[in-house]
């Protein structure tokens, strides 16, 4: 299950406010240790999308424990599995029983050196040639995150082969109006 909201407009003091009651004492301090009000609002609203995809599943213990690399889990629900992003342009959320990771970003111009340190040859040329190479990569960069978060580890694959592996389907979106990218990968 996804949940995307993409309607930034709603950011505000006074949302931020409505929110805090309706989240956990934990994620309450989380949210206000950022200092902009974005960073606020995307904590407290991904929590609440999380809480929302996961009722009709019965769960509502949302107690955290983390991976070595810190990717977080839900410590009485092992076998629910999650995973939260956001940029200036959206927040996603997917809930699976099988590892899932979900990657969202906003279109941003990439610099050749970040192109060649994150995509391999055949991806790097694919980016160049396409019609909007920064869409491209934007797209790219997400499907390669919402692996490596399916997995687990962190940025510390070899990004160049990030997506040559098995045992994953990827599904991956573009939202050219309001300029961003967003992929999940699920366990196969």
């Amino acid at each position: 299950m996804v949940s995307l909201f993409d309607d930034m407009s709603q950011i505000s003091e006074a949302e931020v406010k409505r929110m805090l009651p309706l989240v956990d004492e934990q994620r309450r301090n989380e949210a206000l240790r950022y200092k902009f009000l974005f960073g606020q609002f995307a904590c407290l609203k991904s929590w609440l999308m999380l809480k929302d995809l996961l009722a009709p599943l019965g769960i509502d213990d949302l107690e955290m424990v983390f991976n070595e690399h810190g990717k977080p889990s839900l410590r009485h629900h092992p076998d629910t599995h999650f995973s939260l992003s956001h940029c200036k342009n959206g927040i996603a959320v997917a809930v699976d029983s099988s590892p899932v990771g979900i990657d969202i970003e906003g279109f941003r111009s990439p610099s050749m050196a970040l192109v060649n340190k994150t995509m391999n040859p055949a991806e790097a040329k694919w980016i160049k040639a396409y019609s909007d190479p920064v869409e491209s990569f934007t797209q790219y960069w997400t499907k390669k995150e919402a692996v490596v978060k399916m997995r687990g580890t962190g940025i510390t694959d070899d990004l160049h082969r990030v997506l040559d592996g098995e045992g994953y389907r990827l599904e991956s979106f573009v939202n050219r109006e309001k300029r961003y990218a967003w992929s999940v990968a699920y366990s196969q």
